[in-house]
């Protein structure tokens, strides 16, 4: 293998028509301009020629001349035109300070007497059950806040059926399916206290809930609800019921009839009696039972405090 040297470089000598050529015409030259003689990387010991073109080394220093101007030129433009003030926009972010407004706040104070769409409200017995009292006390009526139609008492007793029953049972005595499996003895609808309730008690504890009973205002809206409370009316008249309540020309049939007529068992017909496998969630304290849920027995005495006498207008 031989090295170069000033004795074996050989060099082509371009004529001025070949100089003049805008594009590089190597494969017509019979040798390049420079040639070294090198050991090939991929074939060991074969000599390998590496062409010089000055032609090509020329392009390629002009066009990586241009490429760096233009480089430069494209760097000097962005950073010309990212500002910090894209960066730091007028707006405000939620929990975040604010130089803006004097208390140094980016949330602002709701306005006084603001009602966002929708939730108005202004039928607030609707809403809520209750009225304001002379007295100044929150005061239930036995009043429905729209007529009570077929209707209605049809999506109350589908809705009573839902969320109702497995407590109170389909006849509200408070025997349900899960008080037979040892849940805590539901209030039962057909007795003496529960029926001389207001209408709107049953639409408020609904809403808020009663002892061991949780609220139900995410499951039934203001209408179901009220819907639920006038069919417990309807169901408790139904419970108890005389001959003086059928309208004239109507048939009344005994439900030992109904239960025969069925093939049921006799014992359909009698008062439901409270299973062995129905007990008390937690023994009666003096302390009460958790959620402040009334203690034994299931119906509790309650007393109603005596009303303030409303205080006498100034003169």
């Amino acid at each position: 293998m031989q090295t170069p040297n000033s004795t074996n470089q050989q060099t082509v000598i371009l004529s001025a028509a070949q100089r003049s050529r805008r594009t590089c015409n190597c494969s017509s030259i019979a040798k390049p301009r420079t040639w070294v003689p090198q050991v090939s990387n991929l074939r060991p010991g074969k000599a390998q020629q590496i062409v010089r073109c000055p032609i090509h080394a020329t392009a390629f220093r002009r066009m990586g001349g241009k490429a760096l101007t233009l480089a430069g030129l494209s760097a000097i433009l962005l950073i010309a035109g990212c500002r910090q003030d894209m960066q730091d926009q007028p707006k405000m972010i939620p929990q975040r300070g604010s130089d803006f407004y004097a208390d140094h706040r980016g949330a602002r104070p709701q306005v006084i007497n603001t009602v966002a769409r929708g939730q108005l409200q202004e039928d607030s017995y609707f809403f809520t059950g209750v009225i304001q009292g002379a007295n100044g006390y929150r005061e239930e009526q036995n009043t429905l806040p729209f007529p009570a139609t077929m209707e209605v008492l049809e999506r109350g007793h589908e809705r009573f059926n839902i969320y109702c029953t497995p407590c109170h049972s389909r006849v509200g005595n408070g025997l349900g399916e899960i008080v037979q499996r040892g849940y805590k003895p539901a209030a039962n609808l057909n007795d003496q206290v529960r029926r001389a309730q207001p209408l709107s008690h049953y639409f408020y504890v609904m809403t808020h809930g009663y002892g061991a009973m949780p609220d139900y205002r995410e499951q039934l809206t203001p209408e179901d609800r009220w819907a639920v409370a006038a069919y417990i009316r309807a169901l408790q008249l139904s419970q108890a019921a005389s001959t003086s309540d059928v309208p004239s020309g109507v048939q009344v049939q005994k439900l030992s009839d109904v239960a025969e007529q069925q093939n049921l068992p006799a014992s359909y017909a009698q008062p439901w009696a409270l299973p062995s496998t129905a007990v008390q969630a937690y023994p009666p304290t003096k302390e009460g039972t958790p959620a402040m849920a009334p203690a034994n027995p299931a119906d509790p005495l309650i007393k109603i405090p005596a009303s303030k006498t409303a205080p006498a207008a100034a003169k």
